[in-house]
């Protein structure tokens, strides 16, 4: 790895899920750094819209637009072709795109929908991107988790929850599974110059779980709303994972309010880790890793 200070100016920053949230508030910190950053979203609108509101908050219009429907393996694989096409270096790839249900529902390749879009997501979208990350070392991965994780154990023997759904038992295990993917990216990548770290970033009012209709969900997310901090400082380990000089080399780890933090014993197995990854490359249809980085 390089020995001078990391310092995103000038560089390519993807944020999924940028449109809203922590992702909008990720994206204008990084802006504010000096980065470039590409908004990764689903909604041409309000992508717009959202860069528009940045370049005035910011004063920084290097923002640019990729599509992207994280509950379609094609929709991925398109958008990382465009991204591959479109950018020779990518320095920081943070995934923030996620959802919550109130029902079980599927994506459009099958897949149990929160587990898809919040786990399977990451994992596609950053192997996609991968060769370009090393290329472009020192560079880092950022994946967004949650405490949430600790309230709800991953069974790898339903997955996908087809005997035993319950919408935050779901979210749970997919941020578990953010955490065992980050930890397993880590090995890989070990002596490469790319770093993977994951956070939790506090209970924040954003549009997470908007994505539900009816009486039941217009209900609580206000409610919910009241006692969660603001995007903005939910974003703040985000960013600082990002772009701090102290995270230099720093690699495997779980944060929370910028500092190092501890993880469910479930999310610390190496074994499991692993074996969360062959399933998600299988899963995936990708080709399967060598087990040495």
């Amino acid at each position: 790895m390089s020995e001078e200070r990391w310092d995103v100016r000038g560089k390519r920053c993807l944020v999924t899920g940028g449109t809203s949230g922590i992702g909008e508030a990720t994206a204008a910190g990084l802006l504010r750094a000096g980065a470039e950053v590409t908004l990764v979203v689903r909604s041409r609108v309000k992508a717009e819209a959202t860069r528009e509101s940045l370049q005035k908050k910011t004063g920084n219009a290097a923002i640019e637009i990729v599509l992207c429907d994280f509950a379609s393996f094609a929709s991925i694989r398109r958008a990382t072709a465009e991204i591959l096409d479109r950018y020779p270096r990518i320095d920081v790839l943070v995934n923030n795109a996620g959802i919550v249900n109130l029902k079980r529902e599927e994506t459009r390749d099958g897949i149990e929908a929160t587990f898809g879009v919040n786990h399977l997501g990451y994992f596609l979208f950053t192997r996609q991107l991968l060769e370009r990350l090393r290329e472009s070392a020192p560079s880092r991965i950022v994946n967004v988790a949650s405490h949430a994780h600790k309230f709800s154990k991953i069974d790898f023997d339903d997955l996908q929850a087809e005997k035993n759904w319950g919408s935050m038992a779901a979210y749970g295990r997919s941020k578990g599974c953010n955490i065992l993917f980050t930890r397993e990216l880590a090995r890989l990548l070990d002596g490469s110059g790319v770093t993977a770290n994951a956070l939790h970033p506090g209970g924040v009012s954003t549009g997470l779980g908007s994505n539900n209709q009816g009486l039941l969900a217009s209900l609580i997310q206000p409610i919910a709303m009241l006692f969660m901090k603001s995007a903005a400082k939910g974003a703040r380990t985000s960013i600082y994972l990002a772009t701090s000089d102290e995270v230099s080399g720093k690699s495997g780890g779980y944060f929370a309010n910028c500092r190092e933090a501890s993880s469910s014993p479930q999310t610390q197995d190496d074994a499991l880790a692993r074996r969360l990854w062959a399933i998600s490359e299988e899963l995936c249809a990708l080709e399967a890793t060598a087990t040495s980085a």
